[in-house]
């Protein structure tokens, strides 16, 4: 407790100095594992943490159960929390509905831009008309929950920098949608993904999949883990983009098939087991942690729908 308490005293005399600041600036201004600061921050009476956005259902397959949400803890600490003293706390809301509303910004800004890539995709292939009939782009991700954030890091294949947020994008086509139509489709949006990354004032990613009717009704028996992802994206996915009609049928088959009340039951499953992480972070050794209990602290990556 000795060390929490000099690590406390440090944070509140950066905080009377600075003001309020995210756990991602204070880490800049103290070099210090990121457990221990979110440790005393969380501990100590004297700080308040001020959390934005929504925790929504991320599957892992390193869970038991696979559910857990996002942001990951470490995530949610250093990207979407403020910290101020306890005794100013309506400057540390301020401060953060000012944070809220940034993500806001660039979650509208990244869902622009998503529609607008996917319609001149659409003009590319030649008939519009048909697209929009016979294809459903799907947005997905952490962008539908207003949480998309503008932090640089590595797209997972190339490891160039990104601008934050990933686009999620799922394209559904019916059964008449011709195969070679299909491989067109793809191949636009693969070559869409390789300009937006080459590009030095974009830097943005898109992560996709353009998947048929047929594998649409395979995945909603919901018995494998990639059935299990690839339907709770659907079921959290914002329509983008050509037929409502297929965006509504795939929503149906959600409900008919049982899988909206799983997906909410493997939310309650998460809520309970962030719970008790949340109390093992705080209270347990940290040199354990660090030993077993990293997948506690640390983001997964949903990318097997994506591959």
């Amino acid at each position: 407790m000795e060390n929490l308490k000099i690590m406390e005293d440090r944070i509140i005399e950066i905080i009377k100095s600075k003001g309020p600041l995210t756990g991602s600036q204070l880490l800049n201004c103290i070099d210090e594992d990121p457990l221990i600061i979110l440790r005393s921050c969380r501990l100590s009476k004297k700080l308040s943490v001020s959390i934005v956005g929504t925790r929504y259902l991320r599957l892992d397959r390193k869970i038991e159960g696979y559910a857990r949400l996002s942001p990951s803890i470490l995530r949610e600490f250093l990207t979407y929390s403020v910290i101020g003293l306890a005794a100013d706390n309506a400057t540390t809301e301020r401060k953060a509905e000012a944070l809220q509303n940034h993500f806001k910004k660039i979650s509208r800004y990244k869902s622009d831009l998503a529609r607008n890539l996917v319609a001149v995709l659409a003009g590319r292939l030649g008939d519009d008309d048909y697209i929009k009939d016979h294809a459903c782009f799907i947005l997905a991700g952490d962008i539908v929950f207003n949480m998309a954030h503008d932090v640089p890091r590595p797209e997972r294949s190339t490891r160039k920098m990104v601008q934050g947020s990933d686009m999620d994008i799922v394209v559904v086509v019916d059964n008449s949608f011709p195969e070679n139509l299909i491989r067109r489709l793809d191949e636009e949006i693969y070559q869409e993904k390789g300009r937006l990354l080459q590009s030095p004032h974009m830097k943005e990613e898109i992560d996709y999949i353009v998947k048929g009717m047929d594998k649409v009704a395979e995945q909603m028996r919901f018995d494998t883990f990639k059935c299990m992802v690839a339907c709770k994206i659907m079921h959290e996915g914002d329509f983008l983009y050509g037929s409502e009609e297929i965006f509504l049928l795939i929503k149906g088959m959600l409900r008919e098939n049982g899988v909206i009340e799983k997906i909410k039951n493997m939310e309650e499953q998460a809520r309970i087991f962030r719970e008790k992480a949340e109390e093992y972070l705080v209270r347990e050794d940290p040199a354990k942690i660090r030993k077993e209990g990293a997948d506690f602290f640390y983001p997964s990556e949903e990318s097997e729908e994506f591959e």
